[in-house]
C-alpha cells in the first residue's frame, strides 16, 4: 500500500464559493483516477489545539494507492494534470507526505 497526503494552504482571499469550488470540483474529482483505491478529502478538524497539531491548512487529501506504480500513474492521469492546471493559483503552499 502507498499513502499519498496532500496538505493544501489556500490563499486567505479567496471567497468561500472558491473554496467550496476547490473542494467540489477539483479535489473530488481525483476520485475519477482508477489507480485510487480510496481518497478521504477534509479541513481542519473542529478539536481543541494541542502544540502537536496543525490546524492552520485549508483542505488535506490522502490517497490510498496499491503501490508506488499506482501512485506513479496518478501523477500523470490527465484529471490529476488538469485539477493542476485550473486550481494551482488557489494556494500558497502545498506540503506532501507519502508513505509505505
Amino acid at each position: 500500500m502507498f499513502v499519498h497526503t496532500v496538505i493544501f494552504y489556500l490563499r486567505p482571499d479567496l471567497s468561500d464559493a472558491q473554496k467550496q469550488e476547490f473542494r467540489n470540483e477539483g479535489l473530488e474529482s481525483l476520485r475519477a483516477i482508477k489507480s485510487v483505491q480510496q481518497l478521504h478529502v477534509g479541513a481542519p478538524a473542529a478539536i481543541p489545539p494541542r502544540p502537536v497539531v496543525d490546524l492552520s491548512f485549508s483542505f488535506a487529501i490522502t490517497a490510498l494507492f496499491a503501490d508506488v506504480a499506482g501512485h506513479n500513474a496518478y501523477q500523470v492521469d490527465p484529471l490529476h494534470l488538469a485539477f493542476l492546471a485550473r486550481f494551482k493559483g488557489y494556494w500558497t503552499r502545498v506540503q506532501i507526505y507519502d508513505a509505505e
